[in-house]
């Protein structure tokens, strides 16, 4: 799969972009805050629907305009198709698929595959275990994209549950009429529900990317590891082995909500479920959080995504691979080997500050990007 045009309009520093590209390595050179990120960062808004620059749209509007688009024709085979993003912060977003009627923005899921490595993915080793869900979430909805729905539902309860559990704190403080709190058992049920078939994906996809991380962390670092994944859940104290069914799983999330409801209704907030579930990651005996230095740590990050990148490539249609400003911060020695890693991609898209930080062996399709322009190198 590849993207073969990519065209903006309002969409961050562009009034209106349009790129012609080709499977292969392209790559996009300029000085930094000239629009290199935004072009890379449209395409995997297209995958994901979600920016790995910040949490909300209303950043990815060009300023004095009150929407952006963002359009993108893909090959996958003999298949070619377009979608179409409106951004519209502050209202829904809307979707359309080779100019049909609008659809659903998720819908858009799956047509464009992207694994998307950046400066921000340190946090995937170093942050907080918010980063290394949204990994797994993102992850797992690349591979199951009905997924996404899922994870909307899971999302739509908490934030129900917990207004209902805040309600019930705010009132016992304050020596106020009690709250009712019969349909907190209904809440339960949708929400281990939900975070059963949240929790099983994600398992899943650590039985299968966890011996890809290793081997990639190998060939980046050899003889660095070996780099280990562990799932700990806030429901359960012991580690959860092999791959439970999801009725196992949700009778796990009904019995720890119940167990944890005095406290819950105490401080106001869902204390059990995948949004306080952590990824902790091992390099040898240790955990790499705390442990590791600046430049494992920066492998282990694009261990991680080189073996989503793996998986994806052996599950399904080839996803585009992204490498954001990556070069400038490896070494000669892990750029070389990086770039012997990805440069047999389909489509490879970089940006770099400067064309010198490119290896010669991704050389490709060149485009200078200054002051809001994209323009093929000769």
């Amino acid at each position: 799969m590849h993207v073969t045009h990519l065209s903006l309009a309002d969409f961050r520093s562009y009034a209106r972009a349009e790129v012609e590209l080709g499977p292969g390595v392209s790559s996009f050179v300029g000085p930094n805050g000239q629009g290199k990120t935004n072009l890379v960062e449209a395409v995997g808004y297209l995958a994901t629907l979600g920016s790995h620059r910040v949490s909300s749209d209303a950043p990815l509007v060009r300023s004095g305009a009150e929407r952006a688009v963002v359009r993108a024709a893909v090959v996958e085979g003999d298949r070619r198709q377009l979608v179409e993003l409106e951004l519209n912060p502050g209202r829904a977003n809307r979707a359309r698929i080779n100019r049909s009627s609008p659809v659903r923005p998720r819908d858009l899921l799956g047509i464009v595959r992207t694994v998307l490595f950046a400066p921000e993915d340190l946090a995937l080793v170093k942050g907080d275990p918010g980063d290394r869900r949204r990994f797994l979430d993102e992850l797992a909805t690349a591979r199951v994209p009905r997924l996404a729905g899922v994870r909307s539902d899971y999302e739509r309860v908490l934030r129900q549950r917990n207004t209902l559990l805040k309600s019930a704190a705010m009132a016992r403080r304050h020596g106020g009429r009690g709250v009712d709190l019969s349909t907190l058992d209904v809440w339960d049920q949708h929400l281990a529900r939900a975070g059963a078939e949240l929790w099983g994906q994600r398992l899943g996809l650590l039985a299968a990317v966890g011996p890809l991380a290793d081997k990639a962390y190998e060939e980046l670092a050899p003889g660095g590891g070996p780099v280990g994944l562990e799932y700990r859940s806030a429901a359960t104290e012991e580690p959860v082995d092999g791959e439970p069914g999801r009725d196992e799983l949700y009778g796990v999330l009904l019995a720890a909500l119940g167990e944890a409801r005095k406290r819950e209704i105490e401080r106001g907030v869902t204390l059990v479920g995948p949004h306080r579930d952590e990824l902790v990651v091992r390099l040898g005996e240790l955990p790499a959080k705390g442990y590791a230095s600046h430049g494992e740590s920066w492998s282990l990050a694009l261990a991680l995504r080189l073996a989503a990148y793996g998986l994806l490539r052996e599950e399904g249609p080839e996803p585009v691979l992204v490498l954001d400003d990556v070069f400038a911060e490896l070494d000669a020695r892990r750029r070389d080997r990086l770039a012997g890693l990805v440069a047999g991609g389909e489509q490879v898209l970089v940006t770099a500050a400067v064309a010198e930080d490119v290896p010669a062996s991704l050389a490709g399709v060149r485009f200078a990007v200054s002051d809001g322009r994209v323009e093929r190198a000769e």
